[in-house]
């Protein structure tokens, strides 16, 4: 069973190379924010225990996150991406225990590492159809046709509010104050490989490839 976690600031692909491991090697994504929204609608007793706690504007605790983690694991599949979880030590820890004991392990944690001032080019210049999700940058990958997605012919084109140079900045600072201690302990582990997030989409997908094919995938 392959399960590996991706590491790197907002911006970096992750979402991109994620959805390339699902479609090529059927793994699972496993994103928080789609389990918890799953389980509230789900009305099992963990999804109870989910809208208790959404309802009254919480964050979820650790323990109940890795209680549906838990149960996706149980339900068997080609692997899996955690997405958006661990971001803190604390939850690093509980996922590890979590492993052990439905007897599987990490095959890899793949840091998609990044220049900051490359990033923000990369990020401030990028826009999406919202009709079918096709990723365009005004520098590297305009449409062929001003306005107008290339796959599927919308003029439906978007930027996030939030892919701007001083959202960007913040969203980088608090990354590297929650989240990059997380490079530190899976260097420590072992479990830590680091690829270039700046490369081609393909480039950085042939990184991953041989990464998981070196760990006997």
């Amino acid at each position: 069973m392959v399960n590996i976690i991706l590491l790197g600031p907002p911006g970096a692909g992750k979402g991109t190379q994620a959805r390339l491991l699902v479609e090529r090697r059927n793994m699972v994504q496993l994103s928080t924010g789609d389990m918890l929204r799953d389980a509230k609608a789900s009305g099992s007793p963990m999804g109870r225990r989910v809208a208790e706690v959404m309802d009254r504007g919480e964050l979820v605790s650790d323990e109940i996150v890795i209680g549906l983690i838990g149960e996706k694991l149980a339900a068997g599949g080609g692997g899996y991406i955690f997405d958006g979880f661990p971001r803190t030590l604390a939850q690093a820890d509980a996922l590890a225990r979590l492993l052990e004991r439905v007897g599987q392990r990490l095959t890899a944690v793949i840091e998609m590492r990044v220049d900051d001032a490359a990033l923000l080019a990369r990020i401030t210049g990028r826009y999406t159809c919202g009709n079918c999700g096709e990723v365009y940058h005004d520098v590297t990958r305009p449409t062929a046709v001003p306005g107008v997605c290339d796959v599927c012919g919308s003029t439906d084109l978007r930027r996030r509010a939030d892919d701007t140079e001083e959202s960007l900045k913040q969203r980088l600072l608090e990354y590297y104050k929650k989240t990059s201690p997380l490079v530190g302990y899976y260097y420590a582990t072992g479990d830590l490989v680091t690829v270039d997030g700046l490369g081609e989409i393909e480039a950085v997908a042939a990184e991953i490839a041989a990464v998981l094919e070196g760990q006997g995938d």
